[in-house]
């Protein structure tokens, strides 16, 4: 049986189609996920730094917004942020808005911006905008401290009629936001990246299919099928082996395109921040996990996905005459999703939506998304990795079943 798997395995990577597929997915991810590298750019009080300047300048100043956002903490700052205010001369006003200006803003608040707007945003309302500007007129008030005021948002969010929650889902995201705690804020560019760029990796997913693709049906084109089912394994190892090899390579080439997807970000940006929480990317994310942790889970649960594509694409190449006829039905699958964008986290429409292929790349870490199954509710990750477990299995029986019961022309 090893030797049938492994010759199978051979047979699909050591193709010229499959090598060169492989080199150019691999070419277009490492572009795809290399461009926050070459696009980046920061300020200093003198200069604009792009690309690798700016980025050597980023992480020379990340020792500067280690903090732990306590009450006191952020009192401090809103503190230091009022104080700068109060002088006119610091002031600048475009008419709509007031903001720091000269050594004011170059020397308190440039290195710090993103962790005074992460203070300022636990102030508004939610979907308000929030920036440090902002906090004299937020925290004019004084009744509410940082951690008070973030609750009530996160509370406010749940229980909004808009997003049509029934008590027990309110009482699962409650339960979930109360195991965050204080959150301690630092330097996490490479993570925030990787996060806001997992869909990139439909790519790699497409092209792991695209080589799977003449499995079944390229024997139907050459003709071989004819032997492959008469031979004393071919109807029981035979089919085993294949599918066994197909999800091996599949698997190996998906995680050297994870390898370089995520290793350019964390090369560049660096791998700091990898033990923050998760409320780094944004105060109401509701999930008690660390920045790492959630890209741990979220890869997962696109590996299950790739699996479940491999599975179909094996599938149709059961059923169907060529490869050509395989892609045919595939790639719209793939990408014909990534048009479509759910209205909200409720619904039967969105809910489906979530469960999309191209959907299930994004984690949707800030969206609330739980499915209720009589009293019981589910996180949108679990669902998914259950779904797309199932289809797998289904996809694979089916799939066995189609090609023993091939008619041979």
């Amino acid at each position: 049986m090893n030797t049938l798997i492994k010759y199978e395995f051979l047979k699909i990577a050591k193709k010229r189609a499959t090598l060169i597929i492989m080199l150019v997915s691999l070419i277009i991810t490492a572009l795809l996920f290399g461009l926050p590298v070459l696009q980046f750019q920061t300020y200093d009080k003198d200069v604009l730094m792009k690309g690798m300047e700016g980025i050597r300048y980023g992480r020379s100043i990340k020792d500067g917004i280690d903090a732990t956002l306590t009450d006191e903490y952020a009192e401090s700052v809103i503190d230091e942020v009022n104080g700068l205010f109060e002088d006119p001369e610091n002031v600048g006003n475009d008419g709509s808005e007031r903001f720091l200006i000269g050594d004011a803003y170059w020397e308190h608040i440039a290195p710090r911006e993103e962790l005074m707007n992460t203070i300022a945003s636990a102030y508004t309302g939610p979907g308000e905008y929030a920036g440090y500007n902002l906090i004299p007129e937020l925290t004019a008030s004084g009744a509410k401290g940082f951690n008070e005021a973030r609750r009530d948002k996160l509370r406010a969010i749940i229980e909004s009629p808009s997003r049509e929650l029934s008590s027990e889902q309110k009482e699962y995201w409650l339960s979930m936001t109360d195991k965050s705690g204080v959150i301690r804020y630092g330097y996490h560019k490479g993570w925030e990246i990787i996060h806001t760029n997992f869909e990139l990796l439909i790519f790699a997913v497409l092209a792991c299919c695209i080589t799977i693709a003449p499995v079944f049906a390229g024997e139907y084109q050459t003709g071989t099928d004819a032997v492959i089912l008469a031979g004393k394994y071919g109807k029981t190892k035979l089919i085993t082996a294949k599918i066994t090899a197909s999800m091996l390579f599949g698997i190996m080439a998906f995680l050297i395109h994870v390898a370089v997807a995520f290793g350019i970000p964390l090369a560049f940006f660096g791998a700091d921040g990898w033990d923050l929480p998760l409320q780094v990317l944004g105060l109401t994310i509701p999930y008690p996990w660390t920045v790492s942790g959630a890209v741990l889970r979220n890869t997962a649960v696109i590996l299950l996905v790739l699996i479940a594509m491999i599975s179909l694409t094996l599938l149709l190449s059961a059923k169907m005459k060529s490869p050509f006829q395989v892609l045919s039905v595939l790639i719209p699958v793939l990408i014909v999703p990534m048009f479509f964008t759910p209205s909200g986290a409720s619904g039967i429409f969105n809910q489906i939506l979530f469960l999309l292929p191209y959907r299930s790349m994004v984690p949707e870490i800030g969206k609330y998304v739980s499915y209720q199954f009589g009293g019981i509710v589910v996180g949108l990750l679990e669902v998914r990795a259950v779904f797309y477990a199932v289809f797998t299995l289904a996809l694979i029986l089916f799939c066995r079943r189609v090609f023993k019961k091939h008619q041979v022309s």
